[in-house]
């Protein structure tokens, strides 16, 4: 029942909407306005035609592809450099739930 009724509801208001939609229309324009529309001469020349613009051109570099190590970005960090890791589990809040992850960080130092 509570279907019927809001079918009937929008069946009614769709056809307020087209009612109004369809007598809204431009109003005309006053007679004085037609004849200086019509008085003006018309050109029978063609328009010219548009500038065309140029495509856009888009530069493309290459991708940076890493020595065989992995190692980006390549730096010397010195002689005998040592890279120092600290690896933990951390806690991250997820919409599924808190889970554990294992995080590292790293850094070089002189060894």
């Amino acid at each position: 029942m509570m279907r019927i009724r809001m079918a009937a509801i929008l069946a009614a208001f769709a056809g307020i909407v087209l009612a109004t939609g369809a007598s809204a229309q431009a109003p005309a324009a006053p007679s004085r306005t037609r004849l200086a529309q019509t008085a003006q001469p018309v050109s029978t020349e063609a328009p010219a035609p548009r500038a065309r613009r140029p495509p856009i051109r888009l530069r493309v570099y290459p991708r940076y592809e890493g020595e065989p190590d992995g190692v980006y970005p390549r730096y010397f960090p010195g002689r005998n450099a040592v890279r120092d890791c600290t690896a933990t589990y951390v806690q991250e809040y997820r919409p599924s739930g808190t889970v554990i992850v294992p995080r590292m960080n790293c850094f070089w130092r002189p060894g």
